[in-house]
């Protein structure tokens, strides 16, 4: 079985295959639409070979769709036929909960992708959960996401953004009892110093937890995205 991963985020498509050693990618964007993601995604990956796909999209994913059109890029990804687009069979999962499912070693472990966005997934014994932080109030009037995502990176400059993100890291750390912390996304990598006990994630997380979809499913690896 070659699996074809495809990891959807604000800015970058990532993808990587069975077989594949060097990742590729095309622009993301607020334009993005599901159409032209495949689109681009097929002219890209002519030249490998899988029979299976994972998605990772930012978007809430329940029982195998997309229930809510992702905050920063097009129109048109809920309820959308990937599988019937890409002829391949296809499981999609919320991106920050496939990252989680990579990144997870054990007991209960909390993932924040700090990016374009904020995402979030808890990992409990094996079994991953995509949450929706991003959008919580935070301060005077903005959320989570307004602060600690691109938009606040590019209004309160590199000194504030990262006094909120360790702020905000540490309420949602304390919020979710979380046992474990890993940072991802493409902006974590500005942190001067990471939270008391953090590590970080990265895009190779990503593809093993895409791979790991596809796993035969038992009680150490089971996943929302399956359901």
């Amino acid at each position: 079985m070659k699996i074809l991963v495809v990891d959807v985020g604000g800015t970058h498509v990532k993808l990587l295959a069975t077989g594949q050693v060097v990742k590729r990618q095309m622009d993301s964007g607020p334009r993005l639409t599901p159409r032209m993601m495949v689109a681009g995604v097929k002219k890209l990956v002519a030249d490998w070979t899988y029979d299976r796909i994972s998605i990772g999209i930012p978007a809430p994913v329940v029982r195998g769709l997309v229930v809510a059109e992702p905050a920063n890029l097009g129109p048109g990804w809920k309820n959308f036929d990937f599988a019937g687009a890409f002829d391949r069979p296809v499981k999609l999962i919320n991106d920050a909960a496939m990252q989680a499912l990579g990144s997870y070693r054990r007991g209960r472990m909390l993932f924040l992708g700090i990016g374009t966005g904020l995402g979030s997934a808890l990992v409990t014994d094996g079994v991953v959960e995509a949450l929706e932080l991003a959008h919580l109030p935070y301060r005077n009037g903005r959320t989570f996401e307004d602060y600690v995502g691109l938009r606040g990176l590019k209004r309160l400059g590199k000194q504030k953004w990262r006094k909120h993100v360790l702020t905000v890291v540490e309420l949602l750390r304390k919020a979710m009892i979380s046992e474990e912390l890993v940072l991802g996304g493409g902006n974590a990598r500005f942190l001067k110093r990471l939270p008391s006990g953090a590590r970080l994630g990265g895009n190779t997380h990503a593809f093993k937890g895409g791979y790991a979809l596809w796993l035969p499913i038992t009680a150490s690896n089971a996943s929302e995205s399956v359901t």
